[in-house]
């Protein structure tokens, strides 16, 4: 009788685990439709984040919550997030090309620009993670930075989460889509384990 109990609490597990997995996926797919406002990517981020979270914590939501989350995510700044985020790239474009033509101290500058630009996606990653509706982009941005920094190992996760969407997106460009949501789930369990430090 215990063997059959112990059994059916597996079989639940594994369940459960599998529709986080799927949940994961759908909103990789939320994240991208909402992202094709170009400079909403932050706020797609926070809607989704947010979305997994009440997933996990089995508070339920759906589209509706998600689209409710996005809009006041953008209403909060996100779009002005993202539009930095987009100026950044640029300067980032630029000192790459600048290293490759030739100048001295170009590759060192250009590694720099490259790093920094990864650090501050994950940092942006993680403040998206947290967001809830009434918060500051500004005051996300900063303590999130602050994580970045201290919390090595969970932004090198981040890191490895984004190199499969891009992996994904090299071999089968449409998978990078779902995929989005798997790197929405590794910045709240990120934050997650951060927070139980």
């Amino acid at each position: 009788m215990a063997e059959a109990r112990t059994k059916a609490r597996k079989e639940s597990l594994f369940g459960e685990r599998f529709e986080v997995f799927a949940e994961c996926l759908l909103t990789g797919v939320w994240i991208a439709l909402a992202s094709l406002g170009v400079v909403t990517y932050p706020a797609a981020f926070a809607a989704g984040a947010r979305h997994l979270r009440r997933r996990t914590a089995h508070e339920g939501g759906g589209r509706r919550e998600f689209t409710a989350d996005f809009r006041a995510a953008l209403r909060g700044g996100g779009w002005v997030v993202g539009l930095a985020g987009w100026a950044t790239a640029l300067a980032v474009w630029v000192d790459v090309q600048a290293a490759r033509s030739g100048l001295p101290g170009g590759p060192f500058a250009g590694a720099v620009g490259l790093c920094a630009l990864i650090a501050l996606a994950v940092a942006l990653l993680r403040a998206a993670a947290v967001w809830a509706p009434g918060a500051s982009w500004r005051a996300l941005l900063a303590a999130a930075v602050r994580r970045t920094l201290r919390d090595p190992a969970g932004s090198f996760l981040i890191v490895a989460g984004l190199a499969v969407v891009a992996l994904s997106a090299s071999f089968v460009a449409p998978l990078a889509v779902p995929v989005l949501g798997a790197v929405a789930a590794a910045a709240v369990a990120v934050e997650e384990r951060y927070r139980h430090r």
